[in-house]
């Protein structure tokens, strides 16, 4: 049974209009997913720079995803402690500082010591703009809110994949890392100028170092362990990492329960609509997380595309994700969250199946339109998880169901990455080849695709009426 809606926050004090809100932090996360999308088209060639094979270059994404994922557990108290404002500030200039050594780095390791560092920064850029926008946004505009914070974010991931085709054809890759300078700067200057000091609802809870610490060591372990089966590494000391950070977390569980105000708040899980957005959530990021890394790969080595026509291609799937924002709301006020999570969720999964067929000579129209598809169901699905997940949480544990659901879905993309990483490399060695053929990205694509089919189960679960407050659906007795 969910715990008790609050009343919806319009007793705060006035804040300015939630859009102009929304779009600065849209902004914020711009430079995430632009540096996410701009690097993925240069992963072949920084491989063949630091003189490492290309499944090796995941390393450099889930190294920064770790970091986000260990980091963003403590997100809500430190924003708590020393204002969301002046956190989310703190974090761009952490994560352009990042961004400048990463364009500076000669080798593998060096890039993934600089990556730590900018997703340091970017560990706090995005759950702390979404606490600021769950403080001061109205329940009944939150849809809309989380849809403008979008947009920015989805125009971030169009820019990425051409800008980053165009750079590393004409240009240098380090040139991919410069480019977040001036985005950040702007960025710096509209949070100072607009966005307002939005103070916690309570007083800061004690920090948990114990809790924070075994979630550290968990995380880490356990996505360095997974990284390390897909790479030409001693598997004892994967197996060694896996059950080192499998243990840390159930120390971490059995720790949560005699706390009371855990780094991580498991007793959320017992909200209905939480638990079961992050648990359906979690199993579709997985695959969310894995095509961004393989899909570069498939149509730069698999197919022998260019680093600039694989940037055209990508940007269909962010075109086809800024396409949704004009259906989105309308569809989940039409036929409401549950069904549009169960149907969407199945179009969602096998859009991604679709990249298992692709062949070099399709035409660039079929391809990039069959990708736009994809982008738009994604985002649809992506909209509807972020939004159903805070439905019943009161408003004094936002902070906390912020902090878990952000971890949550930075470790699934984490995962996702690690997954990808491995079954090509599986696929690899079962077919003795060195390096990818289109045939071994065809298998981990039809995989990942598998575990995205699995979250039906969790969609159907979803009260019909679930969101219905959000929405403005109303719920008919024939709905299910």
């Amino acid at each position: 049974m969910e715990e008790k809606v609050d009343a919806p926050v319009a007793s705060q004090p006035a804040y300015p209009d939630y859009r102009v809100i929304s779009l600065i932090v849209g902004c914020a996360i711009f430079l995430e997913q632009m540096d996410g999308t701009v690097l993925a088209t240069a992963l072949p060639t920084m491989a063949h720079d630091f003189g490492v094979t290309a499944p090796a270059m995941s390393v450099a994404v889930t190294s920064y995803l770790l970091a986000l994922a260990i980091l963003i557990p403590v997100s809500g108290t430190i924003s708590d402690r020393f204002g969301t404002k002046r956190v989310f500030n703190s974090s761009m200039v952490v994560f352009i500082i990042g961004s400048i050594l990463c364009s500076l780095t000669h080798s593998l390791p060096a890039m993934v010591a600089a990556r730590l560092l900018q997703g340091t920064g970017g560990a706090m850029m995005a759950p702390v703009g979404r606490l600021i926008i769950l403080r001061t946004v109205e329940r009944r505009h939150l849809v809309s809110s989380m849809m403008w914070t979008l947009i920015p974010a989805v125009l971030g991931t169009m820019a990425g994949p051409p800008l980053g085709g165009f750079i590393v054809q004409y240009l240098d890759w380090r040139w991919i890392f410069y480019i977040n300078l001036p985005i950040g700067v702007l960025g710096f200057w509209l949070v100072r100028r607009y966005v307002p000091v939005v103070h916690s609802t309570g007083k800061p809870a004690p920090f948990d170092w114990l809790g924070f610490s075994l979630c550290s060591i968990g995380l880490g372990c356990l996505l360095f362990g997974l990284e390390s089966f897909g790479e030409n590494t001693d598997l004892r000391n994967a197996f060694m990492l896996v059950a080192i950070g499998a243990a840390a977390c159930v120390a971490y569980v059995r720790h949560a329960k005699r706390r009371a105000h855990p780094a991580v708040d498991l007793t959320l899980l017992r909200i209905d609509s939480f638990r079961l957005s992050v648990i359906s959530g979690s199993l579709m990021r997985i695959t969310q997380g894995a095509q961004p890394f393989l899909l570069p790969l498939l149509l730069q080595i698999g197919l022998g595309f260019s680093a600039l026509h694989s940037g055209q291609l990508i940007l269909a799937i962010s075109l086809g994700a800024l396409l949704a924002r004009a259906i989105t709301t309308r569809l989940l006020r039409w036929i409401g969250f549950r069904r549009a999570m169960v149907y969407n969720g199945v179009l969602a999964s096998l859009s991604y199946a679709v990249c298992a067929f692709f062949q070099a000579d399709w035409p660039f129209w079929l391809m990039f339109g069959l990708l736009m598809i994809c982008g738009v169901v994604m985002s649809i699905q992506f909209t509807a998880y972020n939004t159903i997940a805070y439905e019943a949480v009161p408003t004094d544990r936002m902070s906390a169901a912020n902090s878990f659901y952000s971890t949550l879905q930075q470790l699934m993309l984490s995962i996702g990455v690690c997954c990808g990483a491995l079954i090509l490399k599986i696929a690899m060695a079962t077919s003795h080849n060195s390096e990818p053929s289109r045939i071994n990205f065809s298998v981990a694509f039809l995989v990942v695709t598998a575990i995205s089919l699995s979250s039906t189960r969790w969609h159907r679960s979803f009260a019909p009426d679930a969101g219905h407050e959000l929405s403005g659906h109303r719920h008919r007795a024939g709905d299910h």
